[in-house]
C-alpha cells in the first residue's frame, strides 16, 4: 500500500513500489494530464511536482513518494502556476499542447523559487523539457511575463 498526498488529498493505493509514478497516475488514479513521452525522463512531458519540487513521473517509483505531498497539473493552484497559466494563454504558448503539462509544471516550479528568473534561469530550469512544436521564445517569454503577474 502507498499512501501520499495528492493535489491536496490523501490517498492509499494498492500498487506495486516498482511502478513508475506515471503509470500509478494516469492508469490507477486517472490524473491523464501528466502526459508519457519518453518514458527516460528526457523529455519533460511527465513534470510533476514532489513536495513542491519538479520531478519526471516517469522515473519515479511509487515506493518514492510514500508520505509525500504530489502536485499533477489538475492540481496546480499555486501563485505561480496559476501566473503561468494566465501567461500561456495570452501569449498563445501552445501549438499542439502534448508537452504543455510538463511544460507549466518546471516553469511553476520555477517561479515558486526564483519569482523574478533571468532568461539563464529559465533556460537551466526548462532545459530538461522539449517542445515538438519548437515554441521555446514564446515559452521564455511567457515566463518573464508571469513574474511580471506575480508582482503585481
Amino acid at each position: 500500500m502507498i499512501s501520499f498526498t495528492l493535489n491536496g488529498q490523501p490517498v492509499s493505493v494498492e500498487v506495486e513500489e516498482d511502478m513508475p509514478l506515471l503509470w500509478l497516475l494516469r492508469d490507477e488514479l486517472k490524473m491523464t494530464g501528466t502526459k508519457f513521452g519518453c518514458g527516460v525522463a528526457s523529455c519533460g512531458a511527465c513534470t510533476v511536482h514532489i513536495d513542491g519540487v519538479a520531478s519526471r513521473a516517469c522515473q519515479t517509483w511509487a515506493a518514492d513518494v510514500e508520505g509525500a505531498e504530489v502536485t499533477t497539473i489538475e492540481g496546480a493552484d499555486s501563485k505561480a502556476a496559476a501566473a503561468i497559466q494566465q501567461a500561456w494563454v495570452e501569449l498563445q504558448v501552445p501549438q499542439c499542447g502534448y508537452c504543455q503539462s510538463g511544460q507549466v509544471m518546471s516553469a511553476s516550479a520555477l517561479l515558486s523559487e526564483t519569482p523574478k528568473p533571468t532568461d539563464d534561469d529559465i533556460d537551466i530550469a526548462m532545459e530538461g523539457n522539449l517542445c515538438r512544436c519548437a515554441t521555446y521564445a514564446r515559452i521564455r517569454k511567457a515566463i518573464h511575463r508571469a513574474a511580471e503577474i506575480m508582482e503585481a
